[in-house]
């Protein structure tokens, strides 16, 4: 074969490969392009409990995590503060679910793609003069809280029988403004961003 069949031949190569490439939506580059790895998946899907009760001063609670953009509830063992206080019973088991929150998730929930956005400075106290009874003041103004964290603790105090199970939690903050019921609506289990939006919290006022 002669040079010029060479060519000739390696030309017809090129332009079919090009013709090819064309044909497919690519096109040509001179630089490297790294796709990046597979997306990773989570089930977002609780790891299973025993059904065996839990020992003395132990009680089975509903907590609500985050899970990718949404909330999903995660049953845990929660034990009670000793020393309850009569004047208050509710306070305790408040106390414990925001621990609960506010807890590293197990090696099984971070698998199963759980995590919580509790800060972990915030507290929890009882109503103060001129509240109602089922209210319940945080050391942060709710509405200064991460969404996903008010959202979280809203619904995990309105899930919990001994705080009355309202699918809804009375708070207020630190200062002087009044509490608001915040209710835990299947809207804001799947996007707890509402939590950001003016508004969600009704004023007592307002509340039959």
């Amino acid at each position: 074969m002669t040079p010029t069949m060479r060519r000739g031949r390696r030309t017809a190569a090129l332009a079919a490969l090009a013709l090819a490439a064309a044909g497919c939506g690519i096109r040509g580059t001179s630089v490297p392009v790294d796709a990046g790895g597979a997306p990773s998946r989570v089930s977002c899907k609780a790891p299973a409990t025993a059904p065996a009760p839990g020992p003395p001063g132990t009680t089975q609670a509903t907590v609500y995590l985050v899970c990718g953009s949404a909330l999903a509830q995660v049953e845990r063992t929660v034990t009670l503060p000793k020393g309850a206080s009569a004047d208050d019973p509710r306070l305790p088991t408040a106390r414990a679910l925001l621990g609960e929150l506010q807890r590293q998730p197990s090696a099984d929930e971070e698998k199963a793609g759980f995590s919580s956005a509790l800060p972990a400075r915030l507290r929890v106290t009882g109503p103060r003069s001129g509240d109602p009874s089922d209210a319940l003041r945080l050391s942060m103004r709710p509405d200064d809280l991460p969404s996903f964290a008010l959202a979280q603790l809203v619904c995990t105090y309105g899930a919990s029988p001994a705080l009355g199970r309202t699918h809804a939690a009375v708070l207020g903050g630190p200062g002087d403004e009044s509490a608001h019921r915040f209710d835990c609506s299947a809207d804001v289990l799947a996007n707890p961003d509402i939590a950001e939006n003016a508004g969600w919290g009704d004023p007592l006022s307002d509340v039959g």
